[in-house]
């Protein structure tokens, strides 16, 4: 037997392997996949600190690289020790992230902290108040259905008492195993606080870790990938990651920028319309405003349920207000700053959406649009390639109306 024979049976026996195994491992997914989601949901809480390092280092890279930049051109010019210019830019690339992060989260600290105390001792004071409101614009509205109007007033005054007696119930008539459970729940919350707030500080470690390796992880993942794959797929590979790159640097910073623009309008318009808590109510509609789409309509709701609770005439205001912030949001602002990076036409938009947000929730809803782009790209490249090597035309206009392609003549047929 020859060796390129017995190299032949090799490759045919890993091949083989490689498939039953494959094969066993989608089984027991499918069959075992509560199992299988708990152990990744388990992996993603240990290394959660990673991830969170992961993403603070890959928002900060612009800020680490041009500073460092600036520290290394200015140091060049009098000091000729490169190793040591490197080590001090990057020192001054690191301080200065770690130096955004602690304006950023002092900052919202300060701000939101004493708006939220503020609000809900007003809530709590001005709650009756809030409610003889509500009772007095139904009955406005209503006046003319007194039907609809009894049936309205009593639910509602028939909510309130079932509200106020599980106050009662959960906060004053407090027995020994309610006791027990109330403190069971706030440790847990504390717990859970505590370990949430290590993680993130683990992960400021992380970044500052992966801020500096960044080149040589890089590198290596280079080095990795060209030893696996021939030169010609590695290249592929290589273009397909610096489109990844692009697509999420792009899209995610750009985001980040343009709902902060908004949350500054939108604490600007209802400041001047005298709306109640315009800090909260800026803050409500600049976080949501990051996920693309629907985000301003999920913010519109809480945010809105305040306000309702001073006015219902100012929230209808308030709504109108952020529809107009939406309108000028999704056609000049989002354009300007974003632009076309995506590729992605709005059908794809909202489909990559809906999908990624049933699937991941609100993390999926932030990286859907970037994600798709990316397998739309795989899928359009993919295709492109196909019909390249058929020698057809890679142009979508041209398949409009296509009855067929002649075989023999290549000819298209409308």
């Amino acid at each position: 037997m020859e060796k390129n024979d017995i190299k032949r049976y090799i490759y045919m026996g890993i091949t083989a392997v490689s498939v039953i195994a494959t094969c066993i491992l989608f089984w027991y997914c499918v069959e075992y996949w509560e199992s299988v989601c708990g152990g990744f949901k388990r992996i993603l809480g240990i290394i959660a600190p990673i991830i969170y390092g992961a993403v603070l280092a890959y928002l900060l890279a612009p800020i680490y690289n041009r500073t460092a930049a600036a520290v290394k051109k200015a140091l060049g010019r009098v000091w000729k020790e490169e190793r040591h210019v490197a080590a001090v830019s990057g020192a001054a690339g690191t301080i200065v992230c770690l130096a955004v992060i602690l304006a950023v989260v002092s900052g919202l600290i300060r701000m939101l902290i004493p708006q939220m105390r503020d609000s809900l001792m007003g809530l709590r004071d001005s709650f009756p108040s809030y409610l003889q409101n509500l009772y007095d614009w139904l009955q406005k509205v209503l006046a003319d259905n007194p039907e609809v109007e009894e049936f309205v007033l009593n639910n509602l005054q028939s909510s309130v008492g079932k509200l106020q007696l599980w106050l009662e119930n959960t906060f004053i008539n407090i027995d020994v195993n309610r006791l027990a459970e109330f403190l069971n729940g706030v440790s847990s919350s504390v717990l859970g606080l505590l370990g949430f707030v290590k993680n993130w500080l683990i992960g400021l470690i992380v970044m500052v870790y992966l801020l500096n390796i960044k080149d040589v992880l890089i590198a290596q993942a280079k080095k990795i990938v060209y030893s696996c794959l021939s030169i010609r797929w590695a290249n592929s590979v290589v273009e397909e990651m610096r489109l990844v790159n692009q697509m999420f640097g792009g899209f995610i910073i750009g985001k980040l920028v343009d709902s902060l623009i908004i949350g500054i309008i939108c604490f600007i318009g209802v400041s001047l319309m005298n709306m109640p808590f315009p800090l909260l109510l800026s803050v409500i509609v600049g976080v949501t405003n990051v996920i693309p789409f629907f985000g301003p309509f999920f913010g519109a709701v809480p945010a809105g349920f305040l306000v309702l609770l001073v006015s219902p005439v100012k929230c209808l205001y308030f709504l109108l207000w952020i529809l107009l912030l939406q309108q000028f949001d999704g056609n000049i602002l989002g354009p300007k700053i974003l632009g076309n990076s995506t590729g992605l036409s709005s059908f794809w938009v909202l489909f990559s959406i809906l999908l990624f947000g049933g699937l991941f929730g609100f993390v999926g809803m932030i990286i859907a649009v970037p994600v798709f782009a990316v397998i739309y790209d795989l899928i359009s490249r993919a295709v492109h390639h196909s019909l390249n090597k058929k020698k057809l035309s890679m142009v979508t206009e041209d398949y409009k109306n296509l009855d067929h392609i002649d075989e023999t003549s290549g000819k298209f047929v409308k």
